[in-house]
């Protein structure tokens, strides 16, 4: 079975204050860094799923961004997926 490989990027929505962001702003300044102007922070995960097609690979990746690595109300997610070459998989 193919396998693929998405990396899922999950960040707070525009109209959401982020809080860590503003820390680590402020800490930039701190440090001598300036000119930084905006600093948000989100989360990257990366999953590898078998799956027959890419299709089916797509619809799981999205119910997973939708009902598990997500918050729909303040957080967007999008993913690259990515089949996984025969030669690059290693098996046991």
């Amino acid at each position: 079975m193919p396998i693929f490989q998405a990396k899922v990027e999950v960040n707070l929505r525009p109209s959401v204050l982020d809080p860590a962001g503003e820390a680590a702003k402020s800490a930039s300044l701190r440090l001598g860094i300036e000119g930084v102007n905006k600093l948000r922070i989100g989360k990257s995960i990366m999953i590898e799923i078998d799956a027959s097609t890419e299709d089916e690979a797509n619809k799981s990746i999205q119910l997973l961004c939708d009902r598990l690595l997500s918050n729909p109300v303040i957080e967007k997610w999008s993913f690259e997926l990515n089949r996984i070459p025969i030669e690059s998989q290693v098996s046991l």
